[in-house]
């Protein structure tokens, strides 16, 4: 049930709210200003990087001949299918440890950048922008990086996906930390606990199925990484995956390409599995 206004309460609310409705000249200024600087970035990038919409449409007649010749999937050989299928295990391996030891180590940097674990500014500022460091080099970077340190292969492959994601860990569990309900901290305050119990039994509880779903989705997301960085010499599928293209082995990449995708399919369905059964389902 609505109640109706008179049009001289109308009035009055508009006059007394009228500063909130109509908005300040500084946030239009702002937001004009937001809005022209998105644009003018967005007409700068067509006009620097040559789009060309006829070089999309003359491009699809060179992406169907790769089709063809990618039809059908043929790994050459049984015993270089086999090869394969390890190379492919290898980068599930990658993903999979890379992602685990970082989720390791960013379980306690998350809480040192979280505002209501750590009060203390300097703790917290070095925490943060520590972990935004990290996450600002990309993993093919730090494959690079890591290839040239310890040399080419999964070890080096397993270092760069758990550098990278280091620092997006951290920042997604300070993030869950820090939105997480005040209340179950409180009462255990309530019976005499200390920061540590705080942490234990008000913190931990709430945050883990959210830090659980997030470790499950990167897994998933880094065997797509492996693949990529195994280009560069950090080991797995992406190696052979890289050569064939180049000797131009198309049938051969198509089997590649179909492994890869079949191995996320896979995670992917394992993975809703295990965070339904962390979180539990949710009553439709």
């Amino acid at each position: 049930m609505t109640l109706a206004l008179s049009p001289s309460d109308r009035a009055a609310l508009i006059a007394r709210h009228k500063a909130a409705i109509d908005g300040s000249l500084k946030t239009k200024l702002t937001t004009i200003a937001v809005v022209g600087g998105l644009v003018g970035l967005f007409l700068y990038g067509l006009t620097t990087l040559e789009t060309s919409l006829w070089k999309i449409i003359a491009g699809f007649s060179n992406l169907g001949t790769f089709v063809v010749l990618m039809l059908p999937p043929d790994p050459g050989s049984f015993a270089r299918a086999i090869i394969f299928v390890k190379a492919l295990f290898e980068t599930i391996a990658i993903a999979f440890l890379g992602t685990i030891l970082a989720a390791i180590l960013a379980f306690p940097l998350g809480f040192l950048a979280a505002k209501n674990v750590v009060a203390n500014r300097v703790v917290h500022f070095l925490a943060r922008r520590s972990m935004d460091t990290v996450r600002g080099v990309d993993a093919l970077i730090w494959a690079l990086i890591w290839v040239n340190v310890v040399g080419l292969g999964p070890f080096a492959g397993m270092l760069a996906i758990m550098t990278s994601d280091l620092g997006a860990f951290g920042k997604l569990f300070s993030e869950a930390i820090e939105s997480a309900d005040r209340k179950p901290v409180e009462g255990v305050t309530s019976v005499g606990g200390g920061k540590l119990h705080e942490i234990r039994f008000g913190l931990i509880p709430q945050v883990l199925p959210v830090i659980a779903s997030q470790v499950l989705y990167y897994i998933e997301s880094n065997t797509r990484s492996s693949t990529i960085i195994g280009i560069v010499g950090a080991g797995g599928i992406g190696l052979y995956l890289a050569e064939t293209i180049r000797t131009l082995e198309w049938q051969q990449v198509s089997f590649l390409i179909l492994l890869v995708l079949a191995a996320v399919t896979a995670i992917d369905f394992l993975s809703n599995k295990l965070r339904f059964a962390i979180i539990g389902k949710r009553a439709v």
